[in-house]
């Protein structure tokens, strides 16, 4: 009878500790020796003391802990999946080791593109396996098994997804989103979304997908930035009934507390290797082109998506040169150990905008014209085979982008009607 006590105790006061954590009462003092984020975190966002902090999905437990009750509980995760102990989001616990800790029933982690650590090369596989830190079993939902089957949900009664997205339609967790939501739809699972901010949130542009080039790297008719958060995301998927079969799946979202789509944010933890810090998703919607290339984006450097370069780039018309190297997140990046002539971007201002003139500039001063574009990837990321024949056609990024606003305009009226937030 003690022992049973103790628990509920145990159990008590742990759920009361992670409800002090959602409510933003273990924040900063002036006093507060300064904490170094951690090993794959990348910024140290300050909050003005004018401003109310953001407080992600994933820190309100009080809203989704009763849901979870008595549940078997599966969650898509990765190394973003935390909750925060302070505002200035700099310490922070894994959701999968929170709810450990209250007795939930996890079952099974759904790990995607990067794998569940966050460590997996773009594009490399992401093996299934058990989680050496929990032991619980993980199931890669990138390679050949991106849709989880029904044989891998029999055991659960409700999913969660907490994954912290950029806001570009080729980084493929909405794509993981997509297949996640056929999955428990035809399962009848619900899936509850504990919402994060989306850093690129604050505008829409670049070319609308041509649903004859859809491809994991991008399944739906939208532009390259989308503007929308994961649970928004949601919404469209059932409200468009671009699910197959037109499914609908029982969502739930947590919205982000203290955010509008104009709110800036820094993403405290690297959302996958090759995106180290704010400059390098800012830029990632254009750079990114360059992954469907044969230009390097800075991968095997530690200016990822901050430089681009090929040796075939003429080295009079660029002064700057850098070789890639394996590192951490590319093992075998684009011209490894060859120097490369382009340019750096570490310091340049864009907001609001996919910019064309790199991608523009290396093609029209490639010593060789014909290495640059690997048709059938660059197609897969631009959404359109259009963009490619355009920049080959030496028609102007202005004029480029004119071609653009028809679909852009559509779309905003589409977003508006799934908008959480303003």
């Amino acid at each position: 009878m003690m022992q049973l006590k103790f628990i509920q105790f145990k159990n008590t006061f742990l759920l009361f500790v992670l409800v002090l954590i959602s409510c933003g009462n273990f924040s900063s003092t002036k006093t507060e020796k300064k904490v170094k984020p951690n090993d794959i975190g990348i910024n140290e966002p300050q909050v003005p003391q004018d401003i109310e902090p953001i407080i992600v999905g994933a820190n309100q437990t009080e809203n989704y802990l009763p849901l979870l009750n008595g549940k078997r509980v599966g969650i898509v995760a990765n190394q973003t999946s935390v909750i925060f102990k302070n505002t200035n989001h700099t310490e922070n616990t894994h959701l999968v080791d929170s709810l450990l800790a209250l007795n939930v029933n996890v079952k099974k982690v759904y790990s995607p593109e990067h794998g569940f650590r966050g460590t997996v090369d773009a594009g490399e596989l992401v093996a299934s396996g058990k989680d050496t830190k929990t032991g619980l079993p993980i199931i890669s939902l990138y390679g050949k098994n991106k849709k989880p089957s029904l044989e891998s949900v029999k055991d659960i009664d409700i999913m969660i997804f907490d994954v912290q997205d950029v806001g570009v339609r080729f980084y493929t967790y909405i794509s993981t989103l997509h297949y996640m939501m056929e999955t428990c739809a035809e399962a009848n699972i619900p899936l509850l979304i504990l919402d994060r901010p989306n850093p690129n949130g604050h505008y829409i542009d670049g070319p609308t997908l041509e649903i004859e080039h859809k491809s994991f790297l991008g399944m739906h008719p939208i532009p390259l930035v989308h503007g929308l958060t994961i649970g928004e995301f949601a919404k469209m998927l059932n409200g468009e009934k671009w699910l197959e079969n037109n499914a609908q799946c029982n969502i739930t979202v947590i919205p982000v507390k203290n955010y509008t789509h104009n709110t800036p944010y820094s993403v405290p933890i690297r959302p996958s290797p090759n995106l180290p810090n704010d400059q390098s998703i800012k830029l990632y919607p254009s750079l990114g082109l360059f992954e469907g290339t044969d230009i390097n984006a800075g991968r095997g450097t530690e200016f990822q998506f901050q430089r681009y370069g090929a040796p075939f780039l003429d080295k009079n018309s660029f002064s700057f040169s850098y070789t890639p190297k394996e590192n951490f997140g590319a093992k075998n990046p684009k011209h490894k150990n060859v120097l490369c002539y382009g340019e750096d971007l570490k310091t340049v201002s864009i907001n609001n905008e996919v910019s064309l003139k790199w991608l523009i500039k290396a093609y029209n001063h490639a010593t060789d014209k014909s290495k640059v574009f690997n048709t059938a990837n660059f197609t897969k990321h631009a959404g359109t085979a259009k963009l490619q024949q355009q920049i080959e056609a030496g028609i102007s990024e202005k004029d480029i982008k004119s071609t653009w606003q028809k679909d852009l305009e559509n779309y905003r009226k589409l977003r508006a009607n799934y908008l959480i937030y303003e």
